[in-house]
């Protein structure tokens, strides 16, 4: 049954954008009318230096208001492409790399070859990337119960992701490449959803709906599911209505391969302050994109579902990936900014600069914060409110994805990251040099 049914526009969702709209109209108006900066002055206990933080905090602020106001118009006017027909269908090679994944990597195989596409049109390649478990053998008995479809590949050593991918690309017949992640699952019109942007000659990449598999194994899959609404789904679909999908994500993701193929060489050998690029080969493929002059989309119907994390050591893992790749990438977006239209780069070089120099500002006005209240305790609750408010639209568009209770998580997710995950980006960017998979 498909987790995330095909929705349209309705009364409620203009609601919504009108509701969110006013909010930060009204919050500009405060703010500038009132001289938001003065009141926080006077909580945390003073002027001079602090000046110094609080004014780029507050700038920086309404900034991140204005665009949170754009990405709410843009997901209003977004809409999915339809899923191909069979009889349009292109070739179509899906790529799935595997290393140490176990028996999962069979059910990651089953859903792509029971997919609803033509059979003479898919071509599945699993890729081995040096297991040292019995991954191998669940790829092979796989490729089995699926002749003609299923092909298995295998590396004599663990060389990374990327290698793995790589060695699927080059096998490719298919006129799109699809990669999927060996601990996911596609639904059945996955495939012919990822296509179908395709026919746009523009069109360079597609990035799928991620979704969590193991939602109900833990805290961490419950809360890291709501937060995927958001980060999986409502921003790209937002970024999408400018072909600016910032990042077509590993568990799901399509590629024209003729553009692939184009730029293989330099993919495999990317170098980061002289050290090989092995992790966060998505967001490099998607900078590629770009850089050779294409519009990136997403697809909300196109629905993977993958295993998240279940301990706090796996999650540190998992954004320390993230955030690694992010550092890294983001300073090689500014440079393949002038490839794209006028409005795509306007926007992106504002969403680098509030994203990356606000969370610079932000780690500085929250140090102020708690240096402040040990002189002044209720600066706390102020925190405490917040980060509930700062977390409150994520876990209001899930209730309204989903009409679930489930949205609570969301709300939990807010503190858990404030308390538990701060210190995930700086230090990513002090190893941003590091290697390795970094799984499970």
């Amino acid at each position: 049954m498909r987790l995330f049914p095909a929705q349209g526009r309705g009364p409620a969702d203009l609601l919504l954008v009108a509701s969110a709209l006013l909010a930060v109209g009204l919050v500009f108006y405060l703010g500038l009318a009132r001289h938001a900066l003065e009141p926080l002055l006077g909580l945390l206990g003073g002027h001079g230096w602090k000046r110094l933080i609080l004014t780029p905090a507050v700038l920086l602020g309404y900034l991140g208001l204005g665009l949170a106001a754009l990405r709410v118009a843009q997901w209003a006017v977004y809409r999915a492409v339809p899923p191909a027909a069979q009889a349009e269908a292109p070739s179509l090679s899906v790529v799935i790399p595997a290393y140490n994944e176990g028996a999962m990597v069979a059910r990651s195989i089953d859903s792509v070859a029971q997919a609803h596409y033509p059979r003479a049109r898919l071509q599945v390649l699993a890729v081995d990337d040096g297991s040292r478990d019995d991954t191998w053998e669940h790829m092979q008995r796989a490729a089995a119960r699926h002749p003609g479809v299923v092909r298995t590949l295998r590396l004599p050593a663990n060389r990374g992701k990327r290698a793995a991918l790589a060695a699927g690309i080059r096998e490719a017949r298919g006129e799109v490449i699809v990669t999927i992640d060996s601990d996911s699952v596609i639904e059945p019109d996955t495939l012919l959803a990822m296509v179908s942007p395709f026919r746009d000659p523009a069109v360079g990449a597609v990035a799928g709906r991620v979704s969590v598999l193991n939602r109900f194994a833990g805290i961490i899959p419950r809360m890291l599911h709501v937060r995927y609404a958001v980060t999986f789904d409502f921003l790209r679909a937002a970024q999408s209505t400018l072909g600016n999908v910032y990042c077509c994500p590993g568990a799901l993701s399509a590629y024209r391969a003729a553009a692939v193929r184009s730029i293989l060489p330099q993919w495999l050998e990317q170098t980061f302050l002289g050290a090989a690029c092995t992790i966060g080969e998505d967001r490099a493929m998607t900078n590629h994109m770009f850089a050779l002059g294409y519009h990136v989309r997403y697809q909300s119907n196109a629905v993977v579902h993958t295993l998240a994390p279940l301990s706090y050591l796996g999650l540190c893992r998992m954004f320390l990936r993230w955030s690694r790749s992010q550092v890294r990438e983001d300073l090689r977006l500014l440079r393949v900014l002038g490839a794209r239209p006028l409005l795509p780069r306007l926007v992106a070089a504002l969403d680098l600069f509030a994203g990356n120099v606000g969370y610079v500002v932000g780690l500085a006005a929250l140090s102020l914060s708690l240096h402040s209240a040990i002189a002044e305790p209720r600066v706390l609750g102020y925190l405490a409110l917040g980060v509930g408010l700062g977390a409150a639209p994520g876990a209001l568009y899930f209730l309204r994805t989903e009409r679930s209770l489930e949205w609570v998580y969301g709300l939990l997710y807010g503190y858990y990251a404030a308390l538990a995950l701060f210190w995930i980006m700086p230090y990513a960017a002090l190893t941003v040099r590091a290697r390795g998979w970094l799984t499970r």
